[in-house]
């Protein structure tokens, strides 16, 4: 079998577990080809994600390892069988592969757990707020190019409604209801289009207000954090103008998670619809919206 020319996140991160159990194991490469019968190369190759690996030597490979950790091992055999495509597919000769990966890693993922401060989520943004902001992000891009970017973040969002239903907890930062680059109207829809997906059980939504005390995060850019099926395979994702980064290993992930789960603590109370009036996320979003609105209706 050749090799492969692009490896995506999910190749890339099996190869990365299979040397970790091995490494961990303190077995050397040689020892263990030997023990399943291939060539060290081969298995350089497994571990850098460039060749795929059948379940029948996965599994062996883990034995070797001494890996009695069977949720593991299956959640790597559901990797290593994956096709890698899904409705993403269509796009990733058009993408980014940084984009790809990460819709095929949401659509996998149990839970969300997502940190902004300049932006709504992508996967909270209207239509209208997107297309502002791929707008202003690229005055160069045409419309066809526009079109692409939002019909892709929109197939993105409907991870968020598909069976078994992942949670979702998103943190934004007060400073992202006030930027510029979208209309008074566009940001005015995009909040009360947030109201309406904190009705959904799967969904949190809370505001970390300008009033807040201190930034108990650590993290100098959004973040988001997609849990697998098994704690071990969970990754951050760390967002970059330039180049964003996933990031696997166990103390990344913790690190995040405990950041964001003190982001959440000195947070307003979650967007509750049906909630008291005035208080939390909703009474900030509720002020924010009249604002808005009493603002219009001064306008010349």
């Amino acid at each position: 079998m050749g090799l492969r020319s692009n490896v995506s996140q999910r190749q890339r991160r099996l190869g990365q577990e299979l040397r970790k159990l091995r490494e961990a194991a303190g077995v050397p490469r040689a020892e263990a080809c030997r023990h399943i019968g291939i060539h060290t190369p081969h298995l350089s190759n497994i571990e850098a994600g460039r060749t795929a690996c059948s379940e029948a030597r996965l599994r062996a490979l883990a034995a070797v390892y001494g890996c009695t950790n069977k949720p593991l091992v299956d959640a790597l055999v559901e990797m290593s069988n994956a096709t890698g495509k899904g409705w993403w597919s269509p796009y990733a000769k058009t993408l980014e592969s940084r984009i790809i990966d990460l819709a095929e890693l949401e659509s996998a993922a149990t839970a969300h757990r997502s940190f902004q401060w300049l932006y709504i989520p992508g996967l909270l943004q209207t239509p209208d707020y997107m297309r502002s902001l791929f707008t202003r992000t690229d005055p160069a891009a045409s419309a066809e190019a526009i079109d692409e970017y939002a019909n892709f973040r929109l197939l993105r969002q409907q991870t968020l409604f598909e069976e078994p239903l992942p949670t979702y907890h998103a943190v934004i930062h007060e400073a992202a209801f006030h930027m510029k680059f979208v209309t008074r109207e566009v940001m005015q829809g995009q909040l009360e289009y947030l109201v309406q997906l904190a009705q959904f059980a799967n969904i949190t939504i809370q505001v970390l207000p300008f009033s807040a005390d201190a930034h108990p995060a650590t993290p100098g850019a959004p973040f988001s954090v997609l849990d697998a099926g098994v704690p071990e395979l969970s990754t951050v994702y760390v967002e970059h103008p330039v180049d964003s980064v996933f990031l696997g290993d166990r103390p990344y992930v913790e690190q995040f998670a405990t950041d964001f789960s003190r982001l959440s603590t000195v947070s307003l109370a979650p967007l509750d619809p049906s909630g008291l009036l005035g208080e939390g996320s909703l009474g900030l979003v509720q002020h924010l919206l009249y604002v808005m609105k009493e603002g219009r209706n001064a306008a010349p």
